[in-house]
């Protein structure tokens, strides 16, 4: 299914439908269809105010998400696939990091900050893929220069056939068949300056040194230096430095602050972490303070980034959390206002695991597959298996902490143990793994409580 387009008169006719949306997030999820629906009606929702008039545009706020479910049952997937189908830049946070000590309220800005630095990041890569040819082409020009440096014009004029002009194509084609890879070229690299000051803690700095690049430009593009290449990877920074200034960093900057103001999603996850309204005891921060200083970013604030001020009316939020001591009720009335949209995940069972297993573009079973192949060994999954993995690993979710479907990568890496260190001497063989093969690596550990704590 094609991405959702840019927005345009007929942008909405050849979007994909919620229907559709939930169809494609099937593919990589199993189960959570409500969920799913939730975040399609919103993506809709986003894409038809984008066709409103802009007086009205403005009005319509989006309506962030509130997921409630236990660890391991989908919910970031759920949003990264989402922000990955829509094309929109994309942030995960954990809300319980702004309770450690050392914060200051400001500091929640800092994921604004961070989305705009993934969507500038995005733009560039599409610019980058825009000119990308012609860059390659300069570069060639470059890097025949310095195989060929060109001659001074000659002052008895210029002769029907140019000798240097015929040598200069030979190299090229030459070049281009990569009969030249051998040879070494002087080229010309800028150092970087003052690493130290890229470095920067804290917030209140982060601030304080901001537009710093932009005030102080020579203080940071460093001395140029000559460096011996061999063509190849002369030919690569040649690239990367044709494609620089063919791209408008402005302009980058411009179309990154409009599509996270536009279409960003910001995932705050772990936010019953910071549900309830006592205070912290000793160092802690005041779980009531952070959820008002998240608030104002929810609501819809400017906030000052080195690309430029940024808007948060229209990023999309969805928030996450087990809620397993607090509930959505303990957070203050003002954030729970901000987030109209509930719906409940469910905990993970072992038919679920069968699915997870089988069924999703990106199976566990698909990437260990594929990943043993690489050594040349053929692996093979009966159904019995399956099923047997996913019994044992519900089993040990229930006696253990509750941990999802994160259980079935400690159960497969325990299963595929041997098969895995092994792989290079296993070239060329067919290994099939059966309900035997299953009990035979995970069995004792399963059934040993205090074991199946430590191991898997």
């Amino acid at each position: 299914m094609p991405l959702l387009p840019p927005a345009s008169p007929d942008a909405l006719a050849s979007a994909p439908t919620p229907r559709q949306i939930v169809s494609e997030l099937d593919k990589y999820v199993v189960g959570q269809h409500r969920a799913k629906r939730a975040v399609a009606i919103a993506l809709r929702n986003r894409l038809r105010r984008q066709q409103l008039p802009a007086e009205m545009a403005e009005e319509v706020a989006p309506k962030n998400i509130l997921m409630i479910g236990p660890t391991g049952v989908g919910k970031t997937e759920i949003a990264r696939r989402l922000a990955r189908l829509a094309r929109a830049p994309f942030l995960k946070v954990e809300a319980s990091r702004f309770t450690e000590v050392g914060y200051v309220g400001r500091d929640v800005e800092s994921m604004i900050r961070d989305l705009v630095e993934i969507a500038v990041g995005m733009v560039r890569e599409e610019r980058v893929r825009e000119v990308r040819h012609k860059a390659e082409q300069l570069a060639e020009e470059r890097l025949l220069d310095l195989l060929l440096p060109p001659r001074p014009p000659s002052a008895e004029g210029h002769p029907a056939v140019d000798p240097a002009a015929q040598t200069r194509e030979r190299l090229r084609a030459q070049l281009r068949e990569g009969k030249l890879d051998h040879r070494t070229v002087e080229v010309d690299v800028r150092e970087s300056a003052l690493p130290m000051m890229q470095v920067v803690g804290g917030s209140s700095m982060e601030e304080l040194g901001l537009n710093l690049r932009d005030m102080l430009p020579g203080m940071f593009q460093g001395r140029r230096r000559s460096s011996t290449m061999k063509v190849p990877e002369a030919r690569a920074h040649l690239v990367e430095e044709e494609q620089q200034k063919l791209v408008d960093i402005e302009s980058v900057a411009r179309t990154a602050i409009e599509r996270v103001e536009q279409g960003g999603i910001l995932f705050v996850d772990e936010i019953d972490k910071i549900a309830g309204r006592e205070g912290g005891h000793g160092p802690d921060v005041s779980r009531e303070g952070v959820q008002r200083d998240i608030l104002p970013i929810v609501e819809g604030t400017t906030v000052n980034t080195k690309h430029g001020m940024v808007r948060t009316d229209h990023i999309l939020f969805i928030a996450a959390g087990a809620f397993h001591v607090s509930r959505p009720s303990d957070l203050i009335p003002e954030l729970q206002g901000r987030f109209p949209i509930r719906v409940e995940l469910e905990a993970l069972g072992r038919d679920d695991f069968v699915r997870i297993l089988r069924e999703p573009r990106n199976a566990l079973v698909t990437q260990y597959t594929a990943l043993l192949a690489t050594d040349g060994v053929e692996l093979h999954f009966t159904d019995d298996a399956i099923d047997r993995l996913a019994e044992l690993a519900a089993l040990v979710n229930e006696r253990t902490e509750n941990i999802g479907a994160r259980r079935l990568h400690t159960v497969m890496e325990k299963l595929l143990d041997e098969v895995s260190f092994e792989g290079p001497d296993l070239a060329g063989r067919s290994i099939t793994i059966d309900a035997a093969y299953v009990d035979r690596m995970l069995a004792d550990a399963v059934k040993n409580e205090d074991l199946s704590r430590y191991i898997l």
